[in-house]
């Protein structure tokens, strides 16, 4: 099964038909697609009525991946003990007790940073951390050469499989150390995830600019980008159940039309005729 989504579900303005409350967003983009990634939850622990309205809010098939907080995965470079990362664990997963309750959870994100590179202190750190997530689906997604290094990668895709990991593939720029290759190889026989970055190599770094983070994901992928995309999703539907595609580009409000293009092009059809406003709330 072949599920495709995109990065949080409030920019995507080519959605929604007028103007839409904060509110009601999730409810209509529960019609364009079946999946979604929750990124407020990296920025901050979300309140459980949150989660619980966004349940409320969607299909009964809807599937949410969802990142922990910025402060487990180290991108805030602070020094944190063994029983603060516990305990921030544990608050994270009571936190989205109403998505694993309903049966919505497709995966816990678990992206690191890129300074997070491969050696033993966090191969450690990286078992340590899915010991806390217990059974709870967890991606992994590097942003460091390092892990799939010609030296490093047979040891890193073992470590995954071994950990019961889904690799979150990335579709990103090549720019120096700080971004990740195309591995094409599954980790976990139920699922796999793709995140569409974008390939914008001059924006991807700080490089000065002031700017960087507005315009790191602008950038709109071509048909013949997609259609290569095409026979790399047939090649991991053999090696996984389930293959989540979740476009990132989304600087420019590129993702959601580069999303439906994916889906025409893999022959998915979701959602339905939009109802009028006066129908729909």
């Amino acid at each position: 099964m072949i599920y495709v989504g995109i990065t949080g579900w409030g920019d995507h303005e080519s959605l929604y038909p007028g103007k839409i409350a904060s509110k009601d967003k999730l409810k209509i983009y529960s019609r364009h697609f079946p999946i979604v990634e929750v990124d407020a939850s990296f920025y901050a622990v979300q309140p459980i009525r949150n989660y619980q309205r966004w349940v409320a809010d969607t299909p009964e098939d809807f599937g949410f991946i969802i990142k922990p907080q910025q402060s487990i995965t180290g991108h805030k470079k602070e020094e944190k003990t063994v029983a603060g990362i516990k305990e921030e664990v544990a608050k994270f997963l009571r936190s989205i007790e109403p998505v694993t309750d309903a049966g919505k959870l497709k995966a816990v994100l678990v992206q690191f940073p890129p300074w997070f590179d491969c050696k033993e202190k966090n191969v450690t750190y990286l078992r340590f951390l899915k010991e806390q997530m217990k059974d709870i689906p967890c991606a992994l997604e590097f942003r460091n050469q390092t892990w799939f290094s010609q030296a490093y990668l047979p040891e890193t895709l073992k470590l995954m499989k071994q950990d019961g990991w889904i690799h979150s593939i990335v579709d990103e720029p090549q720019a120096r150390v700080g971004s990740a290759p195309t591995i094409l190889e599954a980790t976990n026989k139920l699922s796999t995830i793709v995140r569409f970055h974008g390939r914008n190599v001059y924006g991807w770094n700080r490089n000065g600019n002031e700017n960087w983070r507005k315009v790191r994901f602008l950038y709109r992928y071509n048909q013949d980008e997609l259609l290569d995309w095409k026979e790399k999703v047939q090649v991991l539907t053999k090696q996984s159940e389930e293959i989540c595609l979740l476009f990132n580009n989304n600087s420019g409000g590129d993702a959601a039309d580069n999303a439906k293009e994916m889906m025409k092009i893999l022959g998915i059809d979701y959602g339905e005729e939009m109802p009028t406003q006066l129908e729909l709330f």
